[in-house]
C-alpha cells in the first residue's frame, strides 16, 4: 500500500523555535520547523573495525543515551544534501572523516507522532581528524567499540542505566549487510 494523502487540511496548534504541533482531524503530530524534516543516521567503523557510537544526555527522556552518530539534514545549510549532512555530522560528532558515504535506506522515524523521516548511511574509508564531541551546543562522548564486541557492550550499557537507541541494532545489521540482506 502506498502513502495516502487526505484532503483534510492540517491546523497548527502550537509553534516553538524548532518544532510545531499539528492537528489533522483527531490526529496530533509534530513537524520540524527547520531543515528538511530528514535526519541521517551514520553507520561507521574505523579501519581497525571499531564501531563509532556517541553518548549524550537527552533532555526529553532525562537520560544519557548511546546512539549512532546522527543529525539533521539542512539544519546548517538549507540546500545541504543527505550525504553532505552525514559527512558533516560524522566529523563534528566523532572527529572521523569519511572517504565515502553510501545511502542505505530511509523511512519514518516515528510515523505515529512525527512527519520526520530518517535515512541510514554507511561511512567507509574513515580517517581520524580530531577528537569529536559535537559543536558548542553539544556535550558528546565518542565510543570506539570493537564491532564483534558491540552487542555485548550495548547490553552492558543498558544494564548500567543508559538508554540505548534501538537504531543502533539496525546499525549493527547495516555494518555487514545491505538492506536487501546481501553482503555490504
Amino acid at each position: 500500500m502506498s502513502c495516502e494523502r487526505g484532503d483534510e487540511p492540517a491546523e497548527e496548534v502550537w509553534r516553538g523555535r524548532w518544532l510545531r504541533m499539528m492537528k489533522r482531524g483527531r490526529w496530533e503530530y509534530v513537524e520540524r520547523t527547520t531543515g528538511g524534516g530528514m535526519a541521517v543516521i551514520i553507520v561507521a567503523a574505523t579501519p581497525a573495525r571499531k564501531l563509532l557510537f556517541v553518548e549524550q544526555a537527552r533532555v526529553p527522556i532525562q537520560c544519557r543515551t548511546i546512539e549512532l552518530p546522527a543529525g539533521l539534514v539542512g539544519d546548517v545549510d538549507a540546500g545541504e544534501s543527505l550525504l553532505l549532512a552525514a559527512e558533516r555530522e560524522l566529523l563534528e560528532e566523532t572527529g572521523w572523516q569519511a572517504g565515502r558515504i553510501e545511502f542505505l535506506m530511509s523511512g519514518p522515524s516515528s510515523a505515529g507522532m512525527s512527519t520526520e523521516r530518517m535515512a541510514f548511511v554507511r561511512a567507509r574509508d574513515l580517517e581520524k581528524v580530531h577528537e569529536g564531541g559535537g559543536d558548542e551546543s553539544e556535550d558528546i562522548l565518542v565510543h570506539e567499540i570493537d564491532a564483534d564486541a558491540a552487542p555485548r557492550w550495548l547490553v552492558e550499557r543498558m544494564a548500567e542505566g543508559y538508554s540505548v537507541d534501538p537504531k543502533v541494532w539496525a546499525g549493527l545489521y547495516f555494518l555487514e549487510r545491505n538492506p536487501d540482506g546481501s553482503p555490504a
